[in-house]
């Protein structure tokens, strides 16, 4: 039977990060199609091309390999995103999540269930999916802050990260699409800039579209 403790760095051979990448894109691929409850480091052997040993050696045991895939490969980088105003950013915010989001919904979907039976995948789904984005969107909001656009005390301020993260997770549940970018971005308009205070803000950066009845 494979070892079931963790592998420890001084029992893994040396492997390139590059090589590392495809291992755990081979992970990520296998559960968006299976699930985790599917995903056998068979799979992964064969996925990647290389021997099941060279799993366990690395890795352990599968839950090990999945927290590792899942903290080597975020989702995408929100931290460059500074337009100079709240409601820039978050309409950025909202194209860059919506672009990733058919990538990464059916991974989350895929191991909500056994996340919330092992801590410490639960623990590497929120540090490869969630985390970043809802750090880079607080950074954003405390900017915003900092510049007196929003006032500190608006009860909104705490739950923007979060409304952004659930619109683009439950959409494909509620209307069986994923939360692409311009839904993303509808939101961001409808829902979130209005209860910052923001909302008289998208005549002012959003560029003027021609009315189609209306002689251009």
């Amino acid at each position: 039977m494979p070892p079931q403790d963790s592998a420890t760095p001084s029992s893994r051979s040396k492997i390139t990060p590059e090589r590392e990448q495809e291992f755990y894109a081979a992970v990520l691929e296998l559960l968006r199609e299976g699930g985790y409850d599917a995903l056998t480091m068979e799979g992964v052997a064969s996925r990647s091309r290389c021997g099941k040993s060279t799993l366990y050696r690395q890795w352990g045991n599968k839950p090990q390999l999945v927290a590792c895939a899942l903290r080597g490969t975020r989702g995408g980088n929100l931290t460059s995103i500074d337009t100079g105003t709240l409601a820039g950013d978050l309409r950025e915010a909202a194209t860059s999540l919506g672009a990733h989001s058919g990538r990464d919904t059916p991974l989350m979907h895929a191991l909500s269930h056994a996340a919330l039976q092992n801590p410490e995948l639960l623990e590497a789904l929120r540090e490869g999916l969630v985390e970043p984005a809802v750090a880079a969107i607080d950074a954003m909001v405390a900017r915003a802050v900092a510049r007196g656009e929003v006032a500190p005390d608006n009860p909104a301020l705490e739950f923007v990260a979060p409304q952004l993260m659930i619109a683009m997770r439950i959409r494909p549940m509620l209307e069986g699409h994923y939360g692409d970018a311009e839904y993303l971005r509808r939101f961001v308009e409808g829902a979130v800039l209005p209860a910052l205070g923001l909302a008289g803000s998208r005549e002012q950066e959003l560029p003027k579209v021609p009315d189609p009845a209306s002689p251009v």
